[in-house]
């Protein structure tokens, strides 16, 4: 592209939409001009505090305005399929929240779009690959610090009240959200995993409605096992019913290493080799000394600046993003898996 500024849409101004434009004014040589949301009036409160010159309710303005180069897509999970389509259609890049869509359906019309138009840059929204305890562990498994990995697990234990699933009419539906704790809270962790561990072949879950029974009607508890593609086995517990406040725990255990981290921080490094062990727990106390630097909430995290530097990069340099829209889409796959699995009451395969 030019060195004239990349102009940016933002569809839909909710909870996470302030984090998008706080990061893409991070950015150098970008503006946003365009804020769109079903209710005006989110809408207008964005422009108004980040001097959007533009406002609608309706997306479509916005994927065919001449003076947008690219769209975050952050609304409910049903429509980013098609809010997406219509922006891929229209020639413009696509940066997409999780989950990518509620269905397989609405996946597939997103790819079928993208393939029309491979040029554009399409990412997803998983930021956590960004944190450096998620590429630490990343980098051990890689270079063979745990040996042959044999186990990887992720928990996820966080509150959501009633009121909130109440809030927005899409939360905890089936058809609005898709699921309710696996495909929105969980999903960042579960990505995180699969990223770390190179991806899962074949998944078998079953899921709950324990405590929420009267403010939505999908899950707000799930567990899940995984075979992964290296031939690891892993475990997936997500409850939003808890009285734990997010507290993600990931864990890897191989031939020659294992390493339990609760929310960043190592709760158990052991390895055959002391030196090593050693080693890690300080790698692990510089990543914890990093984080504690930046500021954000423990759910989203410090590193939305650093994904969204790199869609905007990406597309200046006609690549696509760190965090490949493809890539995104595994996790959403495993999650809807896992929903497949417990209706059918048997092992779902993953393509």
């Amino acid at each position: 592209m030019s060195a004239r500024k990349l102009r940016v849409g933002i569809v839909g101004c909710g909870v996470i939409a302030p984090l998008h434009a706080e990061s893409y004014r991070l950015a150098d040589g970008v503006e946003i001009t365009w804020a769109c949301d079903l209710v005006e009036e989110k809408a207008r409160r964005l422009a108004e505090k980040y001097g959007i010159a533009h406002v609608t309710t309706d997306y479509r303005e916005v994927t065919a305005a001449a003076d947008v180069d690219c769209i975050s897509v952050c609304t409910d999970h049903a429509s980013h399929s098609p809010i997406t389509v219509a922006a891929l259609d229209g020639g413009k890049h696509v940066l997409c929240e999780k989950a990518l869509a509620a269905s397989p359906a609405g996946l597939d019309a997103m790819f079928a779009a993208h393939a029309r138009r491979p040029e554009l840059a399409f990412g997803g929204v998983f930021q956590h690959r960004f944190d450096q305890d998620v590429q630490l562990l990343k980098r051990l498994v890689e270079d063979g610090s745990l040996g042959d990995l044999l186990t990887a697990g992720v928990q996820i234990r966080c509150w959501r009240s009633p009121d909130y699933y109440r809030a927005d009419r899409w939360r905890g539906t089936w058809a609005e959200e898709g699921g309710a704790v696996l495909i929105n809270q969980a999903i960042h962790f579960i990505d995180a995993l699969l990223w770390i561990v190179g991806g899962a072949r074949a998944v078998n879950g079953v899921y709950a409605n324990l405590t929420h029974g009267d403010s939505m009607e999908t899950e707000d508890t799930a567990v899940a096992t995984l075979k992964f593609a290296g031939g690891a086995l892993g475990i997936l517990e997500a409850t939003c019913s808890s009285h734990l406040s997010w507290e993600p725990t990931l864990s890897l255990h191989g031939t020659r290493g294992s390493i339990d981290l609760r929310g960043g921080l190592p709760l158990k490094v052991r390895f055959t080799d002391e030196a090593t062990a050693k080693r890690i727990e300080q790698d692990l106390a510089e990543c914890d000394r990093a984080m504690k630097v930046a500021a954000g909430k423990r759910h989203y995290g410090t590193t939305h600046p650093e994904l969204i530097a790199d869609f905007v990069e990406a597309i200046r340099a006609g690549r696509q993003p760190f965090v490949t829209a493809q890539s995104a889409r595994h996790a959403v796959d495993v999650v809807l898996g896992i929903y497949q699995s417990h209706r059918s009451g048997s092992w779902v395969d993953l393509a």
